[in-house]
């Protein structure tokens, strides 16, 4: 008898259909990546992930943070027979505060001819009511549910930890990600990754108009990013130059959408370097300026990739509580100001149109300012 911790996938994988093993096998893959330099033992049984350590508890905080996992759960290794069954249930449940239970059995393993699965569960639970006072059973609305798994063992369990869900990352293609030191483009890549596309990240950085404590800000949220997908590459690119000559050289309304479409180049020319197949923002919908309809419209005509805003329905409470529940508010609301936040105009334009856009824009030497600022950005392997 041991302790093991159950794997459970996201049920969307399962719905793959022949593509189904490609996903499992990334999502083992990726399991395995997060606990390099572990002991541990993985352990397959009729279909079923177990993971056995001496060190469980991290076993588990590392797993449960890997997308395409859906739940985690502590179980107990029995042998697969109903007295040791029985046994087993009546440890997990008597020193629990619950007052109601029930008891669900999955028996996979059709050679255990003891019992039918409903008839387990009503044996275990009877078990239960006689060997532990004070509970009563609640086949509606349990306050605990005991699971009982018959395969080659037999597993009991009552405690369930819920995960990430989403799809194995990197089944889903690449991403480069707009990374300011904001609440939404942390939030917008953490929903990008969990639905298995890799993330690379580009920041936009304007020395000296915004610090160093700035940039560090910045690399501290990739490497919580970092912490979901196992690695991230991020660019920081100087951008104090393209501002200042859109200052000196266009409408003060119209610098923030010239911005944007410069930072929208420069994020295509790195995805198209770098063989990344779109672009993301934290974007949402009428949240500022130059978010916009016709301004998302105006910044996404410089694109020559699809670019993804998994924000733009979300309004800002939901983002920030996203945000709190993977670990980037605390870093994100430190007081050091990006580039966005430095240069902005009075009266921006919130309706921009998009030939007068490319017009306005037309007196600066637009390439040479990208390639510039690409020769000059600072690469950072996390």
């Amino acid at each position: 008898m041991r302790k093991l911790i159950l794997v459970k996938c996201a049920s969307e994988i399962f719905l793959k259909g022949l593509n189904r093993n490609k996903f499992e096998k990334k999502l083992k893959d990726n399991i395995k990546k997060v606990l390099e330099g572990m002991e541990y033992e993985f352990i397959t049984d009729s279909g079923r992930w177990f993971l056995y350590s001496e060190n469980l508890e991290e076993v588990l905080d590392r797993v449960k943070i890997v997308f395409g996992v859906a739940e985690v759960c502590i179980v107990t290794e029995v042998e697969p027979n109903i007295d040791a069954i029985k046994t087993q249930a009546v440890e997990e449940i008597k020193n629990s505060e619950f007052n109601t239970f029930k008891v669900e059995t999955n028996r996979a393993n059709k050679q255990f001819s003891e019992m039918n699965s409903l008839e387990v569960s009503r044996s275990v639970g009877a078990h239960i009511l006689k060997n532990v006072e004070g509970l009563k059973v609640d086949v509606h609305k349990p306050q605990c549910i005991v699971n009982v798994e018959i395969r080659e063992k037999a597993y009991v369990y009552s405690k369930r930890i819920k995960a990430v869900g989403g799809l194995p990352y990197g089944m889903n293609g690449s991403t480069m990600l707009m990374l300011s030191g904001g609440i939404d483009s942390p939030v917008a890549g953490y929903m990008m990754a969990r639905r298995g596309v890799e993330v690379s990240c580009v920041y936009y950085h304007s020395h000296p108009y915004t610090s160093e404590r700035a940039k560090e800000k910045v690399k501290d949220l990739a490497r919580i990013l970092k912490g979901y997908t196992g690695s991230i590459k991020l660019y920081v690119v100087p951008f104090t130059d393209i501002q200042m000559q859109i200052i000196e050289k266009c409408r003060e309304d119209e610098l923030t959408i010239i911005m944007r479409r410069f930072m929208m180049r420069i994020a295509c020319s790195l995805a198209s370097k770098y063989g990344i197949q779109s672009v993301s923002t934290g974007e949402s919908i009428g949240q500022v300026a130059s978010q916009t309809m016709e301004g998302l419209v105006v910044s996404d005509d410089v694109s020559d990739r699809p670019v993804f805003r998994p924000l733009v329905a979300m309004d800002k409470v939901d983002i920030m509580d996203v945000s709190r529940q993977i670990g980037t508010y605390e870093t994100s609301i430190l007081p050091y100001e990006d580039c966005c936040t430095i240069f902005v105009p009075k009266h921006p334009k919130t309706k921009p149109i998009l030939e007068q856009m490319r017009k306005a824009e037309g007196v600066l030497e637009i390439d040479n300012l990208v390639e510039e600022a690409i020769n000059n950005m600072e690469i950072y392997d996390l």
